[in-house]
């Protein structure tokens, strides 16, 4: 640590601070000619130092690492990976130092690449009758739009999160009792906001439903408590927190009117786990048990796909867990959702990696799959993976099956109960996966489906090998 040059992130630090370096030094106690050779590079960072600028602003020591840029560092590959853009190659180094010493300048490259990108698919998308909120043609899926939302904030919204931990002290929220926190959230909606619940047997698949003229929110039968729960107090923070919800949203500029739909109830689920699972509780369980979903979902009361999506979460500053990355597909490749505290970055062309273990787990429901697996960067990830069905509701309805499948770097894996038994220290055994073929530069691949977009195709037809590119 004695020589680590921090000059660019004290900067930014401070930048986001609105401070002076004059300041800055007299916060932290130091000179203003210290602080001024640290964001020159001129002295490198000290851990007294360090802990100081942690215990006074808050930030988490990795802010000054260089995996904390994973994420953008990912991301400025894949433009830099486009052939029409960027023809010369450029070293991992040289994109490394860009990521860490100019972040605002990759962000806005990483910007304009997806500008340009949805751009590129407007012939595509010729056909496609989607229009904007002002009737223009939209250039992106709603989804996408609100996938980037989250993935821009690190997957965590610190006031609503604050907001909801506020409401489960004021509803009684507490360990192994989730029907008593679906009764305080019945009379919550009744005694506050005049909200009467009723349970129905709809045929149509429809969970549940809120009427605001009649003052009625009815949930299906088939639901579970904690299912009811969390359908409640979704909807609950429409009506407690609605001036946040509507702050959040009103600061994105979606496309359509479909995007802002789909941003709304993702937040109100946000903070209906929030609700459910409060942070500071939540944090210190998954702690204590070593991350272990199953049992979290038996302290709790709720699935295992929504406990899995709350451990994604877990980023307030000062109290943060394990950074994962949260995904959901289908046996068709489909990813369904994907929410990221980490720097895995899912390539926008073409599928996932067939070698990746959330695909294995179809052929053995409800048993938990785990994966040490290493990326094309060299970074190595601990993979835990599930399937999951959902009920059907009649003998005709089609059943749902789904992988979730939650990951994180291998230096944090010691801190779960499932890296117990594997040799961490030995990463030659760690699977290599990728992002997707057509981004993935891996040679010699058997399960490669199509040609790396970002390497010359060459083709020999008297000559046949395990890669059929």
């Amino acid at each position: 640590m004695s020589k680590t040059y921090v000059g660019s992130r004290l900067r930014q630090l401070r930048r986001e601070r609105d401070l002076s370096q004059a300041s800055l030094a007299a916060t932290l106690g130091l000179s203003a000619s210290y602080v001024n050779q640290i964001e020159h590079d001129v002295r490198p960072l000290t851990v007294p130092v360090l802990l100081r600028i942690t215990e006074v602003f808050g930030v988490d020591a990795t802010f000054f690492s260089r995996d904390d840029d994973s994420r953008l560092l990912a991301e400025i590959q894949d433009v830099v990976q486009d052939k029409e853009l960027c023809p010369t190659p450029v070293e991992f180094q040289e994109l490394s130092e860009l990521v860490y010493n100019h972040p605002s300048v990759a962000r806005i490259m990483v910007d304009i690449h997806r500008r340009y990108r949805n751009a590129r698919d407007k012939l595509s998308l010729a056909t496609d009758t989607r229009r904007t909120r002002d009737g223009s043609q939209a250039l992106s899926m709603p989804h996408d739009e609100v996938r980037d939302f989250f993935y821009a904030r690190q997957n965590y919204l610190d006031g609503l999160d604050n907001a909801a931990e506020a409401l489960s002290l004021d509803l009684g929220v507490s360990k192994f009792r989730i029907r008593d926190t679906e009764q305080a959230l019945v009379a919550r909606l009744k005694d506050k906001h005049n909200v009467e619940v009723i349970t129905t047997s709809p045929l149509d698949g429809t969970q549940h439903s809120f009427d605001a003229d009649t003052g009625v929110l009815a949930l299906a039968s088939r639901l579970t408590e904690g299912q009811r729960a969390f359908r409640m107090a979704s909807e609950l923070s429409f009506m407690e927190v609605g001036d946040m919800l509507n702050e959040l949203t009103d600061s994105e500029p979606f496309t359509s009117q479909a995007s802002l739909n789909l941003a709304r109830r993702g937040i109100a689920s946000y903070f209906a786990a929030a609700t459910l699972m409060p942070y500071d509780t939540f944090h210190t369980e998954a702690e204590q048990c070593g991350y272990d979903i199953e049992y979290l979902c038996q302290v709790f009361g709720v699935g295992y796909e929504t406990v899995a999506s709350r451990l994604s979460t877990l980023q307030r500053p000062n109290q943060r867990g394990i950074p994962f990355t949260f995904v959901r597909v289908d046996r068709a490749g489909n990813m369904s959702k994907r929410q990221s505290a980490t720097g895995v970055h899912f390539s926008n062309s073409g599928g996932t990696c067939p070698l990746w273990n959330v695909y294995e787990t179809f052929a053995q429901p409800g048993v938990i799959s785990r994966q040490l697996a290493q990326m094309p960067d060299g970074r190595n990830y601990l993979w835990i993976a599930r399937a999951i069905r959902h009920p059907q509701g009649q003998f005709k309805d089609t059943s749902k099956m789904f992988s979730v499948g939650l990951g994180c770097e291998a230096r944090h894996a010691d801190r779960t109960i499932y890296a117990e038994g594997l040799d961490l220290s030995d990463m030659s055994v760690a699977t290599p996966i990728g992002i997707g073929c057509r981004m993935c530069p891996r040679e010699n691949c058997a399960q490669r489906a199509f040609p790396a977009i970002n390497e010359p195709l060459e083709i020999d037809a008297h000559r046949s090998s395990v890669a059929p590119y």
